[in-house]
């Protein structure tokens, strides 16, 4: 990803885990969660093969991963971070920034970005530690590696951009954050010549040369009486199609805005968690409830909703060929059909859960487990 062009903190009071409010949820309801049916033969309509696997350290939680190019950067929550060729599955380097990690891999192919517990940004090129800053307050989103530069979106709704190259700092903006910040990764990605980020329920279009704002639209609203009903921050992947970015707001909408002008064009409620993905025709996300659900891209109205993984826990889709790829937390890989939700085939990479959104480099799609196997797939 790159741009076209590119010539006091408030604090956070309470951070919200989605394993810990879904649970609260649950309990304030009575009932827990039901048990997934059992999914019917394999139908093997769509041919898969394992091109290449990788090791890391294992994780419990998903880390972000990165693709520039047909390279692949990805990292274990011990702080080792790997870049993979995903044509041949070879490791171009493999380091360690000897921390923890909260937050995973930005990366433009040239320099890797990532973010410790402890609230240190730490830049690599080729395998070595470039440098290393002090952030005002934890991350969960992944830093973005554009323009030379580095973006980081921290807790307390600061938006901040580093020099790649010396790691000084750019510039900073900081906006007032709510009581209940939720403690997953948000939105962060370059559109054109602008910053796009996720401002609690709002897209944000920023000038990334000094961090001004060109627009602000709403994909969802606070409403409720207290702060858990009031958290609608945006969540996950993104889908962009043109300059049209589609996101996610945290259990309330999903919705469409118009990146070069800020224009809302669409917005639609929606209860999810995980990010959304997309195609030219429509936008596909996961629902809490393990429905898989498209929505058309000109005017958000549902094209189709599936209960096949009624349930599940799923990972937001990643929208490949005719195919919609899917992870869960048995372990299974689900390719299901974007016209329609119907199973396509099923894939076991290791048996543990499947943390992060598969994504795409090239022709392979790879998918992380918690064990830290890391997979590449492709079409036969």
């Amino acid at each position: 990803m790159t741009f076209h062009r590119l010539v006091s903190v408030t604090p956070v009071l309470r951070i919200v885990g989605a394993t810990v409010l879904f649970a609260a949820l649950a309990a304030c309801s009575g009932t827990g969660r039901p048990k997934p049916a059992a999914l019917a033969a394999d139908p093997g309509l769509f041919g898969v093969r394992q091109a290449w696997t990788v090791k890391v350290p294992k994780t419990d939680f998903a880390l972000q991963v990165d693709v520039s190019g047909d390279t692949v950067t990805l990292a274990g929550a011990d702080g080792t971070v790997v870049a993979i060729d995903s044509r041949s599955g070879q490791e171009a380097w493999r380091a360690s920034v000897g921390k923890a990690l909260i937050a995973g891999v930005g990366s433009d192919g040239a320099i890797a970005a990532v973010i410790t517990r402890d609230n240190e940004l730490v830049a690599l090129q080729a395998g070595k530690v470039l440098w290393k800053q002090r952030l005002t307050a934890q991350a969960y989103t992944a830093p973005l590696v554009a323009g030379r530069r580095v973006f980081v979106q921290t807790a307390d709704r600061t938006v901040s951009a580093w020099d790649g190259e010396s790691g000084r700092r750019l510039w900073s903006q900081s906006r007032t954050a709510e009581n209940l910040v939720l403690r997953k990764p948000g939105v962060l990605v370059a559109v054109g010549d602008t910053l796009v980020t996720g401002l609690g329920g709002r897209l944000a279009g920023l000038n990334p040369t000094n961090g001004s704002s060109r627009w602000e639209s709403p994909i969802a609203a606070p409403r409720g009486t207290n702060d858990v009903e009031r958290l609608v921050d945006l969540t996950g992947s993104v889908s962009r199609v043109g300059d049209t970015v589609c996101a996610r707001a945290y259990y309330a909408n999903v919705g469409c805005v118009d990146a070069t002008r800020g224009t809302l064009l669409w917005t639609k409620p929606a209860t999810g968690a995980e990010g959304v993905s997309g195609d030219e025709r429509f936008v596909y996300g996961t629902e809490t409830n393990g429905s898989v659900v498209a929505w058309r891209r000109t005017d958000g109205e549902r094209a189709w909703s599936s209960d096949l993984l009624k349930y599940r826990t799923l990972t937001a889709p990643l929208a490949v060929g005719r195919s919609l790829v899917i992870g869960d937390d048995s372990g299974l890989l689900l390719l299901v059909s974007r016209e329609d939700g119907s199973l396509l085939t099923r894939l076991t990479p290791d048996g543990s859960p499947i943390v992060a959104t598969p994504v795409l480099a090239g022709n392979t799609v790879v998918v992380v487990t918690r064990n830290g196997g890391v997979f590449g797939y492709r079409p036969e």
